[in-house]
């Protein structure tokens, strides 16, 4: 089932638990939870959300997380440790590690690189430079792991 065949009813429930995750990403946003929100069943949900928007509702969290936590390493001075918890993650370790399998550079790389490059955001609105930036998890990151060992990935 794709987006054009789920009822307008079902889609403003999805997009309710789409709106929650992208209000509060640094949450714990179980399949569980977001059934609730959406008022339908797990399984339901799970299986809607992807059909709805492309991707599994933990990778959607995910990518919202990630790219929260460029905008925080690009435009703030926290530390790395601080702005993985409050992109929702409980282990630097783990953040780090996700960062890199997803974006290609440890958060600490990301930093100065982002940092030295000229950007020219005057001339995009910052919604359309976030857009062109935004981390792509059309692929599980345990696959790209596994693409990446295989040899089959770049860095």
């Amino acid at each position: 089932m794709d987006k054009a065949s789920q009822s307008p009813e079902l889609l403003r429930r999805l997009l309710r638990a789409k709106d929650r995750m992208d209000g509060a990403p640094h949450e714990e946003w179980t399949i569980h939870r977001l059934a609730q929100v959406s008022a339908v069943s797990e399984a339901y949900f799970a299986r809607q959300f992807r059909a709805a928007f492309g991707v599994p509702p933990h990778r959607y969290l995910l990518a919202r997380r990630i790219e929260r936590a460029i905008a925080l390493l690009r435009d703030t001075t926290l530390p790395v440790t601080e702005i993985a918890l409050q992109t929702g993650w409980n282990s630097l370790g783990t953040f780090g590690r996700i960062f890199r399998d997803i974006t290609g550079e440890s958060p600490g790389a990301l930093r100065t690189r982002e940092r030295l490059a000229p950007h020219g955001r005057q001339q995009a609105p910052e919604c359309i430079v976030r857009a062109t930036r935004r981390p792509l998890l059309k692929t599980a990151v345990s696959e790209k792991r596994r693409e990446k060992a295989a040899g089959k990935l770049g860095p």
